[in-house]
């Protein structure tokens, strides 16, 4: 063939190529960052960032806040929010209605057991002699990084860290290269054999170093301006709770009472800021050692700090010690932020976000007549089981085995017992609603055949509550507190879960390649995280993603193609 014929065939050789090449390959792969670190503060309002920012260094929140997209109008848009629905929630685009993490625990009626969102009696932990496995497979759909995988032949890989299992779990997805979680009775960090049939070697050395030990016997001192206490209530509380081992003011000694490393100081080691610098060197151990962000392929590490929320748990978010935490997590951002510009220059983004945020302590409530209250499940209990068998004979009504559960709002009824009397359960369940709402501090109930048939209020909470409830999972009945009250048997400390704004509000920022800085006052939820990255990727959203894509905060080098009307309107 000669030139001249080569030189007329080129063209037509170039357009078929483009003709037939995939979308993904027509798109500049470069504008895509090298890796996605998705940062998760568990039990972090947004108020946080506010509250505390006189007092942020120059690296780490400020930085976020300064240089990039700051979306200050982001609340939850299901309840209860918990730990493992909001997780489920970020890394899926979806809400507990269609991905199925309705809790952290709920009852199977099934195997008439309580099982909790990662439970899985098949598995066998890797790591630790003994323990409870764990796995991804009640979770629904798919997850950013089960996305990540496909649209790379699995090529692109996903590693998900947490003290909790199922924060790494949920956020790491189905299709996940590792999740690794903390356990108390060995200090080291486990997984189960969905992942491996062992730890990867660069896990099993950072384990050895035994970096919890490093902090037998430390103290956790106040660090910061006084100032910066002044921003909290009163320190040492009644309604607080002690540190395990330790006691409710500064400094903690940090044994776990204990003359020697054991399982009670692994347990108080997480509620300590030591834990979030632990979990950040393992973050850093595996950029290192899986190579993250260093080829074509995108990569996503997914971190959740579990510390934040067991301090929020015991002191409360007006304590000195979350003060403290606060700008101690700050400084453990700053670190990590720090190290990626060293590793990867300006290939990655940064998405921060949290699961859910928490109430005041109910008593310092009360003492400011915001009306908090902490409810008795056996009030409840008794309040329900006297109406119905008042009503329908003796119980028996609510079913024994998910009683547990009634702390969180949700109340299985007894199936049996109903049936056995030949009772429609609607007019169980409103019996026993309207009984639970004569208990001081319960302010709403939701009835699951109400919610099977599109039968609630179009308000907020109500709206909340429908995209929480699951068909196969859901309760019979889900109890909504006032405000600033909650189900407790406890006498100290607090907790979250109401469709609230303390509860429901929580930061999202994204930060890196491709981000257009600025402060974002639109409304969005944590659900718009998974389909937006996916977007910055340039890969598919999660299967039953409903969350919007911010494309407000996206610069893309070429014009994207058309999303689904999902992800465009909510």
């Amino acid at each position: 063939m000669s030139i001249i014929s080569r030189r007329r065939l080129a063209p037509l050789i170039i357009l078929v190529l483009t003709v037939f090449s995939s979308p993904a390959q027509r798109r500049s792969a470069p504008d895509r960052p090298r890796l996605i670190v998705l940062l998760v503060i568990d039990q972090f309002r947004e108020e946080y960032l506010l509250r505390f920012e006189p007092f942020f260094g120059d690296r780490g929140f400020r930085r976020l806040l300064t240089y990039g997209a700051v979306f200050v109008n982001c609340q939850y848009e299901h309840a209860p929010t918990v730990t493992a629905p909001g997780h489920a929630t970020i890394a899926t685009g979806a809400t507990p209605a269609a991905h199925g993490i309705i809790n952290n625990e709920w009852y199977e009626r099934e195997t008439g057991q309580v099982v909790t969102s990662v439970s899985d009696p098949a598995r066998r932990v890797i790591g630790a002699p003994s323990g409870r496995a764990s796995s991804p497979h009640r979770l629904i759909g798919t997850t950013l990084g089960d996305e990540l995988r496909l649209s790379t032949n699995f090529r692109s890989k996903v590693i998900a860290l947490s003290y909790k299992d199922r924060s790494a779990i949920l956020l790491g997805g189905k299709l996940a290269n590792l999740a690794l979680w903390f356990d108390e009775s060995s200090g080291a960090f486990i997984t189960s054999d969905y992942y491996a049939n062992a730890l990867p070697e660069w896990v099993a050395r950072f384990n050895a170093t035994r970096p919890a030990d490093r902090y037998f016997g430390a103290r956790w001192e106040k660090s910061f301006p006084e100032a910066v206490y002044a921003l909290a209530a009163a320190d040492d509380r009644p309604e607080e709770t002690p540190l395990p081992g330790g006691g409710r003011t500064f400094p903690h000694h940090l044994t776990g009472g204990l003359a020697q490393p054991g399982p009670a100081f692994y347990t108080a080691f997480t509620f300590t800021p030591f834990a979030n610098e632990v979990l950040i060197e393992l973050a850093k151990r595996a950029i290192e050692s899986e190579q993250l962000g260093r080829d074509e392929f995108p990569d996503l590490l997914a971190i959740s700090l579990s510390t934040n929320d067991l301090v929020g748990h015991f002191f409360g978010p007006y304590s000195h010690e979350v003060a403290d935490l606060t700008l101690r997590t700050d400084q453990a951002v700053a670190a990590l932020l720090t190290y990626l510009d060293a590793r990867l220059g300006s290939n990655y983004i940064l998405a921060l976000t949290a699961d859910h945020g928490v109430a005041p302590i109910p008593e310092e409530a009360a003492r400011l007549k915001l009306g908090g209250r902490r409810i008795s499940p056996a009030a409840v209990r008794q309040a329900i089981e006297e109406a119905v068998s008042a009503r329908f004979g003796e119980g028996p009504w609510i079913e024994p085995r998910a009683l547990p559960l009634l702390s969180s709002g949700f109340l299985y009824l007894n199936r049996e017992a109903i049936a056995q009397k030949h009772l429609d359960i609607a007019d169980v369940e409103r019996v026993a609603g309207e009984a639970a709402l004569k208990v001081p501090g319960l302010a709403r109930y939701y009835a699951r055949t109400q919610l099977l048939a599109g039968g609630v209020h179009e308000d907020p909470i109500s709206r909340r509550v429908a995209r929480s409830f699951h068909p196969g999972r859901s309760p019979d009945l889900i109890l909504i507190p006032e405000p600033f009250a909650f189900i407790s048997g406890g006498r100290t400390g607090t907790t979250h879960g109401s469709p609230y704004s303390y509860d429901a509000h929580v930061p999202l920022i994204l930060f890196g390649r491709g981000i257009t800085p600025g402060i974002y006052r639109s409304t969005c939820t944590p659900a718009d995280l998974a389909p937006t990255l996916a977007a910055a990727l340039q890969i598919e959203y999660p299967a039953n993603a409903t969350g919007r894509i911010l494309w407000e905060a996206l610069q893309l080098a070429a014009s994207p193609r058309v999303a689904p009307h999902s992800m465009t309107s909510r």
